[in-house]
């Protein structure tokens, strides 16, 4: 888009404090670390073959050999002639919106499809984020929320036609932009949305596997697929037309000639200048500011088409707009957004709504945007809720859904179906948690081999790690009077903790670094009868999504000062909690973790909380649901908690922090429950409410946290 993140008092990590680094324990450590550095050398070398420069001249390849099409004999034609849009042979307005399936469970695709559908919607958009289907090198995932296919057939069932935004790169408010992480770890590095060789290779790959599985839903073969979009939003980012050109060419090799590929960039004759292809091989689609004059850019979009090929099409028409962590809930007000839409379609125009249906971020799986320098850091909250005329949890009963709907059906050429009701929700009430462990306690029970050592810290990416939490340790000698930690880059929070190496106290919290507002920070005095540990937890918040900074590496990403000296010798250890579309990890924490959390579920003691600690900590607890019927959505307030992330049945629901706002609740949709008793688990990162309650209730609530602006309010 345009403008657009058991409690044990026994010391943990005591392998840290071996005053000798040049232990057997240390050298096999160090190995590992060469290990993992290897593995990604070997990956770069996999990528190019060698190492070329970076903007050498794309490879000379032939064009892909096109599979085998299937027989067209259910296929329709839909093209572009006379500035208008063509479906078998009359004249078509596009009335769409963007669905994304990777924001919605599939037990709910149909539904919100159908919700849309009963909105006047014609057709529907998605983005492919490359990232979910490629979490490691050559590990494609095309089942569960990532079964796309079954999404586009189920388009197809609801007569619903589709335009897929295959990317590579697809912003979306979505980590790292679609991007896959393991990007970030390849040396040289990559230059990313380039004709750089090494990037254009892995996109080759990539879409060597997923074109294929989509060329037989194109429109032309029997499916839903009308028009196939490449790259997005360019025009905002670069303006390298060999790198545009070549996806052209690899999009045609699997896709064919007859479907229409189109680029999407602002209403601005600078965007539209980088960002289009030029000629008739690919159609120029724009976006602009809802409220906008739209035909004075439509006019501005037919100097990019070629004669007669330019019908007007806002594919992006914002409904709503992003909100990030600390910000007000965007809204924008329904009659204005509905006028802005008539204006579009009362003249022939097209238009797709971004977004008809938001949908949630769950898991770890959000974006971010920057302002002027990186350290301007705005994570996206959990909620894509968009204030779409769908709501995240699929209700319609809005204004802004009736509004829409009545010029919506002005327009359309058949009667609209009824709208559905409001899918029924419930609170489940109150749920007592218990803390089941320290986090810091759960570090004892790691392998070696989760331990990474390295003379300085290394980032997530290096330690083959793609989201989640990274925590770094050292050790200084102690001294009388406190010291100064300084860290200058923190990508994108570290709360700091010390304790004495040679004691078997808790952790100190010192207070936290933060990526939007770094500074130095005094630690406090331990009185250490030697030597000090230092411990940072580095939460991944989201990479950047969007602007000049979307090469986001996660963790400490420079050298640790204190009082003024580099600090040297770290460990890394990993925390690999599980994120969306993954079965929880086979790790010793986790296991343990589990167990924790299996001793609340059958009501076995664990050690109580007084619930004032600043010390990282899992806590668990329980709901029961008593029959089918009763199993409906509902939401987790967390109102009076601080921060972490929250998994129900294992399903990584996504992160809270009421105390920044403005989300208080997160969703949680009825397919995630079952009859019977249903865990919740949190990892609380800093303090949890004293009485450790939390409820379950019926609606959504925005009003959390000390809201600093409103970004969009129309």
């Amino acid at each position: 888009m345009t403008a657009r993140a058991a409690a044990s008092n026994a010391l943990p990590l005591q392998s840290l404090h071996s005053a000798e680094p040049a232990s057997r324990a240390a050298a096999m450590a160090r190995k590992r670390s060469l290990r993992a550095t290897l593995f990604f050398a070997l990956l770069s070398l996999a990528a190019v073959g060698a190492f070329i420069p970076a903007f050498a001249p794309l490879p000379s390849l032939s064009s892909p050999r096109r599979p085998p099409l299937p027989n067209k004999s259910d296929g329709g034609k839909f093209e572009i002639a006379g500035d208008k849009f063509w479906k078998d042979g009359y004249p078509f307005q596009i009335i769409g919106g963007d669905v994304h399936y990777f924001r919605v469970l599939p037990e709910y695709w149909e539904d919100r499809l159908l919700r849309a559908k009963a909105l006047g919607l014609n057709t529907i958009q998605t983005y492919v984020p490359w990232n979910l289907h490629e979490p490691k090198p050559g590990e494609t995932v095309f089942e569960g929320i990532a079964d796309i296919i079954s999404f586009l057939n189920l388009c197809k069932k609801l007569d619903l036609l589709v335009m897929l935004r295959v990317g590579p790169y697809i912003c979306a408010e979505w980590d790292f932009g679609g991007f896959p992480y393991w990007l970030l770890a390849i040396k040289p590095a990559l230059t990313l949305r380039s004709s750089d060789p090494a990037f254009v290779k892995l996109v080759e790959r990539w879409w060597s596997i997923l074109l294929p599985k989509v060329s037989s839903l194109l429109y032309a073969n029997g499916g839903p697929i009308i028009m196939v979009q490449i790259e997005n939003e360019y025009g905002s980012y670069g303006e390298d037309k060999a790198y545009l050109h070549h996806l052209v060419k690899l999009a045609r090799g699997y896709l064919g000639d007859e479907v229409i590929l189109y680029t999407t960039d602002g209403g601005s004759k600078e965007a539209l200048q980088k960002g289009t292809v030029g000629g008739e091989d690919v159609f120029s689609a724009v976006d602009f500011e809802t409220g906008a004059e739209p035909w004075p850019i439509f006019e501005l979009q037919k100097q990019f088409n070629a004669p007669g090929k330019s019908p007007p099409l806002a594919a992006e028409f914002y409904t709503g707009w992003l909100t990030h962590w600390g910000e007000n809930i965007a809204q924008t007000d329904a009659e204005f957004t509905a006028a802005a839409l008539k204006k579009i379609l009362s003249r022939n125009g097209s238009a797709v709504l971004y977004m008809a249906h938001g949908g949630t971020n769950f898991g770890f799986y959000n974006g971010a945007n920057t302002g002027g320098s990186e350290s301007e850091y705005k994570p996206d909250l959990t909620s894509y809720d968009y204030d779409a005329p769908i709501k995240e949890s699929g209700d319609v009963d809005n204004p802004k859904y009736k509004a829409i709907r009545k010029v919506v059906e002005q327009y359309s050429t058949a009667p609209l179906p009824s709208v559905p009701y409001n899918n029924a929700k419930t609170g489940y009430g109150r749920i007592q948690l218990q803390r089941t462990s320290f986090l810091f306690d759960l570090l004892n029970v790691l392998r070696p081999h989760d331990v990474v050592e390295s003379e300085n810290p290394l980032s997530m990416e290096l330690v083959g790690q793609m989201f989640g939490f990274l925590l770094y340790a050292s050790e200084f000698p102690a001294t009388d009077n406190g010291s100064m930690l300084t860290i200058p880059k923190v990508h994108d929070r570290g709360q700091v903790f010390v304790s004495c190496a040679s004691r078997e106290d808790r952790p100190l919290y010192a207070g936290a670094i933060e990526r939007w507002s770094n500074k130095p920070l005094r630690l406090p005095v331990t009185k250490c009868a030697s030597r000090t540990s230092l411990y940072v937890l580095v939460e991944n918040m989201g990479r950047v999504n969007y602007g000049s900074y979307t090469f986001d590496m996660k963790g400490i990403l420079s050298s640790v000062y204190l009082n003024g000296r580099v600090l040297l010798g770290w460990k890394m250890f990993s925390i690999p909690l599980h994120n969306l579309n993954e079965a929880p990890k086979i790790n010793p924490i986790v296991q343990v973790g589990h167990s924790g959390v299996m001793r609340v579920l059958s009501n076995k003691s664990i050690n109580k909380s007084d619930g004032a600690t600043r010390e990282p900590a899992f806590y668990a607890g329980s709901f029961h649901v008593d029959k089918v019927a009763q199993i409906k959505d509902t939401f987790i307030s967390f109102r009076g908690w601080g921060k972490g992330v929250a998994y129900v049945n294992d399903f990584n629901i996504g992160r809270f922090w009421p105390s920044f706002g403005p989300q208080c609740n997160l969703y949680v949709p009825a397919p995630v429950l079952r009859v019977g008793v249903n865990s919740l688990v949190v990892l609380e990162l800093e303090s949890p409410k004293p009485d450790l309650v939390l409820h379950s209730v019926d609606e959504p609530d925005f009003s959390c946290g000390k809201s600093k602006s409103s970004v969009h309010k129309l």
